[in-house]
């Protein structure tokens, strides 16, 4: 119930608002009663007319487009689809997305930025951050005792090729098992206490920057480490870039912005609930802005608009049948070509018996069913007994078709495995014989017809009025 008043709030806020419009914000027309302030109207024609987009409309061009747009929806609001759960939901996920954010202030960012900093700051505590490189020689948890030993070896190999003055670089680059760091000196990230093996961690703050350790046993294996810098955290002004960054890749607004919202609802002792605080936070930041107003609004309708537009003409012009093949016969001139198309398949298959095998099978099936008998004739499982391409041909589509039909004189590239080429079908010379033939453009001509007539009888059910004065005035006043 509350979210079908909140759809009902959301609708009338335009009437509301407009009610109480201001001499500066004239009402620019009138649908089915509900009056159109110039504001309405200027957000819509200016961001359907900006910069970007190639078919700019003028104002007088625009007010029939507009008027369609908003009859439409009024038919969708009687039709009541503005309760059916999917739009309710849909909706309401959109609001939050314009909504939640604003229940996150910069206050807010800092005071997550400090708790951050604090916290890093607690677990970092006196022993400070280390930036250590290491060699690693690896061993598996599945190591056998001679794996071990070789490794061990290997580990006092490198660590005294070091103390005798080899250079780190090229001996991390030569011998480390750690591919990824290897190329740069084996130099890893800073680290902080407890984020790495404690073997490792004891071992590397041990170390004075320049001492290398000898090799440390851990999980992964041997690690030899030199110890390139060390340092306290840095003051919390020096780093509140960074961390207020990290922070928003963690999506740190939504989880505040939960938290704000919550905290709302216990402060209103459960006389709210969380979508009471959304529809509260979105009429409060309607009234103020009218852009917000405008643009959640936009998306309300728009939402009404594609789903009586889809039962009204798309899906509705799409299924019909009947329809489609009636508009087809009354303009089937309109669909005539210039040149002749070849309804049918080129086939290839491996042995002679096939060929006449295809014609039979669908010499007296409906076109549209070819396909599916073909596969389940001939290549029923993972045995490919033939290789076929169906449809509608015209010259230069297909080598075969134009080499057999056309008599093109064309070089069909033999298919691997299926030496044997054939076709089978019908010319159609003048035009389709049938709209299945052209599905395509006969479905996009028939719902342009069902949008025309649904327009039609829009505008002579719905009343309206366009205050041509006003009109003159749009982008035009201070």
């Amino acid at each position: 119930m509350k979210r079908v008043l909140f759809v009902l709030i959301i609708y009338h806020l335009s009437l509301i608002t407009t009610l109480a419009q201001p001499k500066s914000d004239p009402v620019i027309m009138t649908i089915n009663g509900t009056d159109v302030p110039r504001s309405e109207f200027e957000y819509s024609y200016n961001k359907n007319n900006s910069d970007g987009v190639i078919d700019k409309k003028t104002v007088d061009e625009y007010v029939d487009l507009f008027i369609n747009y908003k009859l439409k929806v009024a038919a969708a609001l009687d039709a009541k689809l503005d309760t059916l759960t999917s739009f309710k939901q849909e909706f309401a996920m959109y609001r939050d997305q314009q909504v939640r954010p604003t229940f996150v202030t910069d206050a807010d960012i800092m005071k997550a930025a400090h708790e951050a900093y604090d916290q890093a700051k607690k677990e970092i505590g006196p022993k400070g951050l280390i930036h250590p490189a290491h060699i690693l020689v690896r061993l598996f948890s599945n190591a056998t005792q001679r794996d071990q030993d070789i490794a061990k070896l290997r580990a006092d190999t490198i660590y005294k090729m070091l103390k005798n003055g080899a250079d780190w670089d090229n001996i991390a680059l030569r011998f480390s098992d750690d591919r990824k760091t290897a190329r740069n000196g084996g130099l890893l990230a800073w680290i902080a206490p407890k984020q790495a093996f404690q073997e490792f961690e004891d071992a590397a703050y041990a170390l004075q920057v320049g001492e290398i350790s000898q090799p440390v046993l851990t999980p992964s294996g041997y690690h030899i480490i030199l110890m390139k810098e060390k340092k306290q955290l840095e003051p919390f002004d020096s780093l509140k870039a960074s961390i207020i960054q990290k922070l928003e890749q963690q999506d740190m607004r939504d989880r505040i912005a939960e938290q704000n919202i919550i905290q709302k609802v216990l402060d209103s002792f459960g006389r709210k609930s969380k979508e009471d605080v959304l529809v509260e936070r979105t009429d409060s930041l309607s009234a103020a802005d009218p852009e917000m107003r405008y643009l959640i609004q936009e998306y309300h309708d728009g939402l009404l608009l594609y789903e009586i537009s889809n039962r009204e003409v798309w899906e509705k012009g799409a299924k019909d049948e009947a329809g489609l093949a009636a508009y087809f016969k009354e303009h089937k001139r309109d669909y005539a070509w210039s040149e002749p198309r070849y309804k049918g398949i080129a086939y290839h298959v491996q042995n002679k018996a096939d060929v006449k095998a295809v014609k039979n099978c669908v010499k007296k099936l409906p076109f549209d069913q070819w396909a599916e008998a073909l596969r389940t004739t001939f290549n029923p499982d993972s045995v490919i007994r033939i290789r076929v391409e169906k449809g509608l041909f015209k010259q230069g589509d297909n080598a075969l078709i134009d080499k057999e039909v056309f008599k093109s004189n064309t070089t069909v590239t033999p298919m691997e495995g299926y030496p044997i080429d054939a076709v089978y079908g019908k010319l159609l010379k003048k035009g389709p014989e049938d709209y299945t033939d052209v599905r395509g453009q006969v479905t996009a001509d028939y719902q342009d017809m069902l949008e025309k007539a649904w327009v039609y009888d829009l505008r002579r059910r719905y009343p309206f009025t366009v205050n041509k004065e006003v009109l003159k005035t749009v982008n035009k006043h201070p």
